[in-house]
C-alpha cells in the first residue's frame, strides 16, 4: 500500500530535497505541496493524503493552526510536524493541536521515513528524549493541579491501565513497557488500545499530554 503523502513548507528547496527522498521509497508518493497552511487546506479538500509533513512557520497560516484545522476535519490524515527550531513551545502547541508526531528538519532520512510509516499505522512519533525533554521544560506552564489527578475519565482506568499510561508518558515504547512490567507486547498494545477508547483519545501523543496536563505524571517524567 503505498503512502500518499503531502509537503507542506514555505522553502521551495526543502520541499524539493524531502520529495527526492520519499520519491525513492516505493511504498511512498508525494501527492501534494503546499507553501503555507492556507493553500495546504485548500488542496486538501481535492486530494486524499495519508500523511502531511508540516512546517511550522510559514507566512498567512501557520503549521500549528494549520494543524489543528486539518485534524478538526472527518477523517484527517496524520500530520507529522517538521521544524528547523528545536523549540518546546511550538512541539507542545502542535501536539496539542492533534499533530501525531514532532520532528527536526535535520533528522537523518531514514528516522524520516520511519517516522512517516509510523505515524501511518497509527503510531504516535515522538522520541522518548524529545518527550521528556519538552514536557519537562513545558511542565511547568501547565495548570497546576492537586496530588491526585484532576480528569474525571482518569478514574474509569484500572490500576494496570493507568500504569500502563505513566510509562507511555515517560515515552517508553509498547517493547519497553512489555519488559518494564513483564507483560507480553500484545497485551501491552491492548491496554494502550484500552486506554485511548476510555479517554477519547486519538493517539499516545495525546496520551502523553493528558498525563502531564492532569498531573499523572509530573516533570522530571515521574509519576
Amino acid at each position: 500500500m503505498t503512502i500518499r503523502v503531502m509537503l507542506v513548507d514555505d522553502q521551495v528547496l526543502l520541499r524539493t530535497g524531502f520529495r527526492m527522498v520519499l520519491a525513492a521509497q516505493p511504498d511512498m508518493e508525494v501527492v501534494a505541496e503546499a507553501g503555507d497552511g492556507v493553500e495546504a487546506l485548500q488542496v486538501l479538500r481535492s486530494t486524499p493524503v495519508d500523511v502531511v509533513l508540516m512546517d511550522v512557520r510559514m507566512p498567512k497560516l501557520d503549521g500549528v493552526e494549520a494543524t489543528r484545522r486539518i485534524c478538526a476535519e472527518p477523517d484527517p490524515p496524520k500530520v507529522l510536524i517538521l521544524t528547523t527550531f528545536d523549540l518546546d513551545e511550538y512541539a507542545f502547541s502542535g501536539l496539542k493541536a492533534g499533530a501525531s508526531g514532532f520532528m527536526l528538519k535535520d533528522v537523518p532520512p531514514a528516522d524520516l521515513l520511519g517516522a512517516i510509516r509510523a505515524v501511518h499505522s497509527g503510531d504516535a512519533v515522538v522520541a522518548p528524549s524529545t518527550t521528556r525533554r519538552l514536557l519537562d521544560r513545558f511542565a511547568p506552564m501547565l495548570p497546576a493541579t492537586g496530588k491526585e489527578p484532576q480528569h474525571k475519565e482518569l478514574e474509569r482506568l484500572t490500576d494496570r491501565e493507568r500504569e500502563v499510561m505513566v510509562l507511555v508518558a515517560q515515552g517508553l515504547s509498547n517493547g519497553e513497557i512489555a519488559a518494564r512490567l513483564v507483560l507480553s507486547e500484545a497485551t501491552v498494545k491492548t491496554h494502550v488500545g484500552r486506554i485511548l477508547t476510555k479517554l477519547s483519545l486519538r493517539d499516545r501523543v495525546q496520551v502523553v499530554v493528558l498525563a502531564y496536563e492532569t498531573g499523572l505524571v509530573r516533570a522530571g517524567g515521574h509519576g
